[in-house]
């Protein structure tokens, strides 16, 4: 039975208030500190848990809800059956990611964090220069924890500094998804989709219907103008997204996209708007998903995310490929998307966070990340969950979520597929989307829309990168 019913729902950005709260937060005396509470930012050992007098009791604060909240509470529920009269771990639903990181910077304030919180990508380097976690590597380190099986892509984004900082939980990558229905009355192979931006074109000819009318009836190709696509386009051509190393060697000062492979792919984009050959969707990611469930675009670029809810509500049969190209010639790569778990150390007890991390390991064993695949749609974090017997049989009924571990088994790992580590990403994010879409439906160029929006980020990081000193 699949365990995704319905399409994901992204709560998106508009606003400073993320990355702008994050700074004046880390303004006040980085938030607190481990000075005022107590607490080790050093791995207890097992130790901690030993000659108990008393249940220790670990708080999970996360943004999962809906199936995915089920999947979660049914892992936390099996997990304290387990370690029953030692610990008992309380999941707790915060809201939306960014609301999460809110009640987060609003805990540390007060000096009372949980145990652990989950914390989408977007807000790893406020995580980093809050000073309240344990970073996963000291946990990793103390135990000789194993990290093989964890999916290296994942790994290569939440290290940095040679350490790696949280525990990568529900992650996702985009993916090209198409209606082979489509395809197939077009007279293309949908075992094979386009894999660049010449061939998005050159099957959205094939595949774009026209009524009696001259009006279009289904569009080749639509997506929506989300600046994560500009993310992931960028790294598989190679190409960083802030300098600095993609703020992994330093402090990043300024984002870079408005390289000229952003450039062209905006101006791509528009002209397969002014051809009539994509819908002219515009930045609302459920109106993208409705279009291609609706049978109105052939072809759309989503999360992985998205793909129970396209299996279950499409009339058609779903395919999906992997992510495309600018030119057939980029090197390829992805960086992921979701969230990582983050071990406060600061104001708790050693037994605290050592139960902490006897929970997260249980999270990451092949046996908890089968039935979390399974019923979520998520990756397997450890790779050999994808042999569990929830995974498997997932994947014998759905084919299609293959797709994605093999586009992360096949990408490169480095600076470039890493992703951008800076205080302010949430709002680069966003002025790309607002440049992009400018560009899609003002008289400016796509080169000064793109140049606008790195100078608006520029100025953003600047006060951010004082804040924290």
């Amino acid at each position: 039975m699949m365990g995704t019913p319905r399409i994901m729902r992204r709560t998106r950005t508009r606003t400073a208030l993320v990355a702008g709260a994050a700074a004046l937060c880390l303004s006040i005396t980085a938030c607190g500190g481990d000075s005022e509470g107590g607490g080790s930012l050093s791995a207890p050992g097992p130790e901690a848990l030993e000659d108990l007098d008393s249940t220790v009791q670990v708080e999970f604060w996360h943004s999962m809800d809906s199936t995915n909240g089920q999947v979660l509470n049914g892992l936390i529920d099996e997990f304290n059956a387990e370690h029953e009269g030692r610990i008992k771990v309380t999941g707790s639903f915060q809201g939306d990611y960014d609301t999460t990181l809110a009640q987060h910077r609003a805990a540390i304030q007060q000096g009372n964090t949980a145990n652990i919180v989950q914390i989408y990508d977007l807000g790893t380097q406020f995580m980093i220069d809050s000073g309240q976690t344990v970073p996963a590597q000291s946990f990793v380190d103390k135990d000789g924890y194993d990290t093989g099986p964890i999916e290296d892509a994942l790994l290569n984004y939440f290290t940095v500094d040679g350490e790696l900082r949280s525990f990568p939980f529900n992650n996702s990558t985009p993916l090209m998804y198409i209606n082979k229905d489509a395809f197939e009355e077009a007279g293309l192979d949908p075992e094979q989709p386009p894999k660049d931006l010449a061939g998005i074109r050159e099957y959205a000819e094939a595949l774009t219907v026209r009524g009696a009318n001259g009006q279009v009836e289904r569009y080749g190709f639509g997506a929506a103008v989300y600046g994560w696509f500009i993310e992931q386009f960028m790294a598989r051509a190679a190409v960083p997204y802030c300098d600095s190393g993609n703020g992994r060697e330093g402090r990043a000062t300024e984002v870079l996209f408005d390289d000229p492979n952003v450039v062209e792919l905006v101006e791509w984009w528009q002209g397969m708007i002014d051809d009539e050959l994509a819908a002219p969707l515009g930045r609302g990611t459920d109106d993208a998903q409705a279009a291609f469930t609706a049978g109105r675009a052939a072809m759309t670029l989503e999360s992985t995310g998205a793909m129970g809810g396209f299996l279950e509500q499409s009339g058609f049969e779903v395919g999906a490929g992997y992510f495309p190209l600018i030119h057939a010639d980029d090197p390829a790569g992805s960086i992921i998307g979701g969230a990582s778990l983050w071990i406060n150390g600061a104001g708790h007890s050693d037994a605290e966070t050592r139960a902490s991390w006897e929970f997260v390991q249980f999270l990451l064993t092949p046996a908890a990340q089968s039935k979390w695949h399974a019923g979520t749609g998520y990756l397997s974090v450890n790779t050999e969950g994808y042999n569990g017997p929830e995974a498997s049989e997932r994947a014998a009924e759905y084919p299609q979520f293959s797709v994605a571990a093999d586009q992360l088994a096949n990408s490169e790992t480095n600076i470039n597929t890493a992703g951008c580590m800076m205080g302010v990403m949430s709002e680069a994010r966003v002025a790309a989307e607002e440049a992009w879409e400018a560009a899609l439906v003002t008289d400016t160029t796509a080169a000064d829309a793109l140049s606008a929006g790195t100078d608006k980020v520029s100025r953003k990081i600047e006060e951010y990168n004082a804040s924290v000193g």
